[in-house]
């Protein structure tokens, strides 16, 4: 179920760019979440997939990750400050994070988790 939970996120999220002229075949239903174009500091990507989850309340200190990416929902509601910005999102929403300085805080009821995708180069 995991698997294919996150499997899901990671096409949902491509697929729209990879197959954007296509029309989608009988039986799919696809949805664009979000579309970024970025520039890339090498032409060798390290992608990681985290699964974050954050209790009723809880607000991460200011802090930064390995690289920018999307954001997807999975459940709850999150207010995520970064730029001066807030900006508050809840399940099947997607943001991008630049992988600057942010917070984000879990500003629902019960527990939020949330998918990180994140876009670096490799070490």
């Amino acid at each position: 179920m995991k698997r294919a939970c996150v499997l899901s996120i990671c096409l949902a999220v491509a697929a729209p760019a990879l197959l954007a002229d296509e029309p989608a075949p009988e039986g799919l239903t696809r949805a664009p979440l979000l579309e970024r174009q970025i520039e890339l500091p090498t032409n060798r990507l390290k992608t990681n997939l985290l699964r974050v989850t954050l209790a009723q309340g809880y607000k991460t200190p200011l802090h930064t990750h390995e690289g920018p990416g999307p954001r997807y929902v999975l459940k709850g509601q999150v207010r995520m400050e970064e730029g001066g910005e807030a900006h508050v999102y809840g399940p099947g929403e997607v943001f991008w994070e630049t992988g600057t300085w942010m917070t984000i805080e879990n500003v629902g009821q019960g527990e939020a988790e949330l998918l990180i995708v994140e876009l670096t180069s490799p070490k």
